[in-house]
């Protein structure tokens, strides 16, 4: 034993700087600690303001950034964390969404860009789910929308100095879709044709009336959704930017609804197109996403003209056109960090900090399946042979996929020896409409039919250990991880489910209202009015026949996959003495604290190496 008399302070400093930069610290932990920013929103009528999420403090929160005078400063400061922000068109508001604890039920409140107290924004509209937002130019109107279990969607003119004026109400769900430039036109996308994952368009004043209505249809029955992209930058501009899907992928056209005329754009583009304006009106940002890559271009409106913008090969997660024409966009591939760049060249946001190290490329494998074919993005520890083990990664959503992008989770297990596998089964986005929607009234079968099958691609080519595989999955991957324990209980030899759904009906009596209506459209109506579709694609169902150990983590404030249904399979499990372990924390759908996201990842890596070892 040694004693210390004050001596080694020096030393003491030292070693507080070696962590700051990551030093001594695995490089699987530096992913998650190292500063994070989002892409930065920018105020319309004022550019130089701009607002953006970090992780720089531990937790992710709003700052504001002043880019005139290089300032920036942090919003907000919960113990949660915050990530629902807008800045006013104006700049001199910001808006941020204040919930408790995470379960997404609470109010808007709003801030000063220079700081000052926080005060509420809506005052006369009770706590509720949000269903979008859009401010306006004048500095005292907001749309703001609304999801109660009692009310269904509501939507509200809310002006500064008078009492909020409902403009729109239905059982089913929608959503604000955008203000137009002069405050005159409002865009609503809706759901009352009972369809959740297709919605139909209207327009309407701010009194509520009508301006116009758009909803594709096809063979007599809704198929296909439209997506509000946002109105003009102009003044006096009636043009719509919309999504639709009538040649079976997202694309975008204009819709002019004062004459009700549409402009498509027709372009020739393989996978699913978004966009948005260039600030002038005079052209469109072009977002593509197609295999796993996003790459971005210009579409000059009068020319009817594509023009590629240079970009590094991975992932796009947002892109915006700055006044001055250049665009800015957040890029990372599976090898590469998140950064946001510019055309102008160089790094946008360079936070101070650790850097993250990077990890390993992804490499495409196409498998064919029982639907077409799957594609899989596979990672491996640098220099390893198979068969090794391998950790099969599912995503959340459904309606996402994973992509060429930088994710720290999939970056650990690789880290501790393991490949990584994950699968943008039916119900993905970014392969098509009938590729997305393919799940219908077979809820997660038919995912887990791909997941199978590119399972039997992982043995049988000798990346992976038949004895040593993981399914895992987070949200509707923790859903799948579940459900695949159950129904293909010979197949896993481990389970890591995070916040997953377990008992289907019980979740459905639970989750907020908007997911109660996706849940309707994916299995054809309620538990109640469909209850067998329900039992054969509950987990719950199958909780007996489990055999590999299972690690479920769960956040007791969720509304999306509440804890009581998880609790039951918990349950289910306790009673016939299955090994399983179940983590529960204090927060919604997943943490925005860094600290805990590290210590969920370390008890998922434990369990496994204490289970099947690496």
């Amino acid at each position: 034993m040694t004693e210390s008399n004050g001596s080694d302070a020096p030393n003491r400093a030292d070693q507080t700087e070696r962590v700051q930069q990551g030093e001594d610290m695995p490089a699987w932990e530096k992913r998650f600690r190292a500063p994070r920013v989002s892409l930065p929103d920018w105020a319309e009528d004022a550019p130089d303001r701009s607002l953006f999420v970090s992780n720089a403090t531990g937790t992710y929160e709003l700052y504001a950034w002043d880019r005139a005078t290089g300032e920036q400063r942090q919003v907000t400061h919960r113990p949660n964390g915050t990530t629902d922000g807008v800045l006013s068109p104006d700049g001199e508001w910001i808006w941020w969404f204040d919930d408790k604890d995470g379960d997404e039920f609470g109010v808007w409140r709003r801030q000063r860009f220079e700081g000052g107290e926080d005060e509420l924004a809506t005052p006369g509209l009770d706590p509720s789910y949000p269903a979008g937002l859009a401010l306006g130019r004048d500095g005292r109107t907001a749309v703001v929308g609304r999801s109660t279990d009692e009310d269904g969607t509501t939507i509200h003119l809310v002006r500064t100095g008078e009492q909020p004026v409902e403009i729109y109400r239905h059982r089913e769900s929608a959503g604000v879709g955008d203000l137009s430039h002069d405050g005159s036109l409002i865009a609503v996308e809706h759901t009352e044709h009972g369809d959740a994952m297709h919605s139909a368009l209207r327009v309407v004043r701010p009194d509520g009336s009508t301006v116009a209505e758009l909803d594709d249809t096809e063979g007599g029955t809704r198929e296909l959704g439209l997506d509000v992209l946002g109105f003009a930058p102009v003044a006096g501009d009636t043009r719509l930017l919309i999504g639709h899907q009538r040649r079976g992928r997202w694309e975008p056209l204009v819709w002019d609804v004062a004459t009700g005329e549409e402009s498509d754009l027709a372009l020739d583009l393989p996978g699913d197109v978004s966009a948005e304006w260039y600030p002038d009106g005079s052209g469109l940002l072009i977002a593509h996403g197609f295999e796993a890559r996003g790459e971005l271009f210009r579409y000059d409106l009068a020319a009817r003209r594509l023009e590629k913008i240079s970009t590094p090969r991975g992932g796009i997660s947002g892109a915006t056109v700055r006044p001055d024409g250049s665009v800015e966009y957040l890029w990372s591939s599976a090898a590469e960090p998140p950064a946001v760049r510019s055309t102008t060249g160089g790094v946008v946001l360079d936070p101070p900090g650790m850097k993250s190290p990077g990890s390993v490329p992804v490499e495409d494998v196409w498998v064919e399946g029982p639907g077409g074919r799957i594609h899989a993005l596979v990672q491996r520890p640098a220099g390893t042979t198979g068969p090794l083990p391998t950790v099969f990664d599912i995503h959340g959503g459904p309606t996402w996929h994973d992509s060429d992008s930088f994710a720290a989770g999939p970056a650990a297990w690789i880290d501790h020896g393991y490949a990584v596998v994950r699968v943008n089964y039916r119900g993905s986005t970014g392969y098509g409409r009938a590729w997305t929607d393919a799940l219908k009234h077979r809820v997660g079968l038919i995912e887990l039919e791909d997941i199978a099958a590119v399972r039997e691609w992982a043995i049988t080519s000798g990346l992976a250990d038949p004895a040593r595989l993981i399914l895992t999955g987070g949200s509707w991957g923790g859903y799948l991880t579940l459900l695949g324990l159950g129904t293909q209980p010979d197949a896993w030899a481990l389970g890591i489910a995070a916040v997953p759904v377990a008992d289907y009906v019980t979740a459905y009596h639970d989750e907020m209202e908007a997911l109660k209506a996706m849940d309707r459209t994916l299995f054809g109506g309620t538990p109640e009015e469909v209850p067998d579709r329900f039992e054969v694609s509950s987990p719950i169902t199958y909780v007996d026949e489990v055999k590999a150990p299972v690690y479920i983590s769960a956040g007791v404030n969720d509304p999306r996959c509440p804890i009581r249904q998880i609790e039951n399979y918990v349950k289910r499990l306790e009673t016939r003495g299955a090994v399983h372990e179940v983590y529960r924390y204090d927060a919604g759908h997943g943490s925005l604290v860094v600290d805990e996201r590290i210590k969920q990842v370390r008890l998922e890596l434990d369990f496994a190496e204490r289970h099947i070892g690496r």
